[in-house]
C-alpha cells in the first residue's frame, strides 16, 4: 500500500508563540516542505463552514489547495462546545449535536473530503461527576454515531472517532465496543482514527483510565492488532508516556519518545486502512514549524523502507 504524508493544520494554532491563522501561508510553507497534503482543522482562524458559507467561497478554498499541489487528508470539526454546561453528546437530545455534524460534512464533501473526525468529547471522569451510567452513555454515543455516520455515507465519506485519555471511553474495550457497535449498525465507512501516541496512552500506559487501569501487554501494536479492518485513518507521531498541561497525550516529535515505528508502521500498513494518509499529528507542540521539516524526513525514511 502507498502512503502520502499530510499534516493536521492545527498544529500552528495551539500553543505557539506566534500562530499561523492565515491558511494559505500554511499551504505554501506545507507545498515548500514538498507534503502532499494537509489535514483541516475546520475551528478558529482555519477554514471553517462560517468563513466559507457558499458553494463559491469553498470551491475557491478547494481550488487554492490543489494550486499548492496539496490534497486535503481528512478534516477535524468542531463538535467540542457540545458538552456541560451547554448540551453534551451524550444528552438524550441530539439533534443539535447531529445538526452541526451534517453542516461540517455538507462542507467537507464540498471540498472534496473523504474523511470527517470526530470526538467523545467528554472529560475522562464524566460518568462520576455526572452521575449518569456509563453504560448508557456508550449506547447514546452508538446511537448518535450511527446516525451521523449515516449523513457522512451520503456525502460519500468515511466517518473516524479519535480515542484518546482526554476524552470518555478510553479503554482498548470501550473503544472497540463503541466502534463494533456503530459498525453493527450498517456503518461500514464507520471506523477509529489510530493516532499512535494515543494508543500508545491508552493501551501500555492506561493514563486517565476511570477505575482499574486496563493495560494491553503489547501495548500500542496490540491495540492496533484488535482493531484490524476497523480503522478509518491513521495519525502518526512519538510519545514519551506523558500527558500535557491539556490532560492528553503529549505529541512528542518523531524520535523523542519511546515508539517503535519500525515495528508499527509495517503492521499499519496491514491493519486495512482505507486510504493511504500518513497524517502527522503536533498537536500543542511548541513551535511545531520547527519540527514539521524533520517530521517528513522522518517518515521518507519509513516510506522507503516499508512502503512499496
Amino acid at each position: 500500500m502507498s502512503a502520502r504524508l499530510s499534516i493536521g493544520s492545527w498544529a500552528y494554532i495551539f500553543n505557539q508563540e506566534v500562530p499561523t491563522n492565515d491558511f494559505h501561508q500554511v499551504l505554501h510553507k506545507l507545498q515548500d516542505l514538498g507534503y502532499e497534503g494537509v489535514e483541516l482543522g475546520s475551528f478558529g482562524v482555519h477554514p471553517t463552514p462560517v468563513s466559507h458559507p457558499t458553494k463559491a467561497s469553498r470551491a475557491k478554498l478547494k481550488k487554492e489547495i490543489a494550486d499548492h499541489g496539496l490534497a486535503l487528508s481528512g478534516i477535524a470539526v468542531d463538535l467540542w462546545s457540545f458538552k456541560k454546561p451547554g448540551p453534551s453528546i451524550l444528552d438524550e437530545n441530539p439533534v443539535p449535536y447531529m445538526s452541526a455534524f451534517l453542516g461540517y460534512a455538507a462542507f467537507a464533501a464540498d471540498l472534496d473530503v473523504k474523511t470527517i473526525r470526530v470526538d467523545s468529547v467528554e472529560s475522562p471522569d464524566f460518568f462520576t461527576t455526572s452521575g449518569m451510567d456509563s453504560k448508557l452513555g456508550m449506547d447514546r454515543i452508538i446511537s448518535v454515531w450511527d446516525k451521523c455516520s449515516k449523513i457522512a455515507a451520503d456525502f460519500g465519506m468515511k466517518m473516524c472517532w479519535e480515542f484518546e485519555p482526554g476524552f470518555v471511553f478510553n479503554k482498548p474495550s470501550e473503544v472497540l465496543a463503541i466502534v463494533d457497535g456503530v459498525k453493527a449498525k450498517g456503518n461500514a465507512n464507520f471506523g477509529v482514527l489510530y493516532d499512535t501516541c494515543h494508543a500508545h496512552m491508552c493501551a501500555a500506559i492506561g493514563a486517565n483510565h476511570q477505575g482499574e487501569k486496563e493495560l494491553l501487554k503489547g501495548g500500542a501494536l496490540e491495540l492496533l492488532e484488535k482493531l484490524h479492518g476497523k480503522i478509518t485513518h491513521i495519525h502518526l507521531i512519538d510519545s514519551d508516556g506523558s500527558l500535557n498541561e491539556h490532560n492528553t497525550s503529549t505529541h512528542n516529535p518523531f524520535g523523542t519518545g519511546n515508539l517503535d515505528f519500525d515495528q508499527l508502521i509495517p503492521a499499519i500498513q496491514k491493519a486495512g486502512v482505507p486510504n493511504d494518509w500518513w497524517c502527522v499529528d503536533l498537536c500543542f507542540w511548541p513551535k511545531a514549524w520547527e519540527v514539521t521539516a524533520d517530521s517528513k524526513k522522518f517518515l521518507d525514511k519509513l516510506r522507503a523502507k516499508y512502503v512499496a
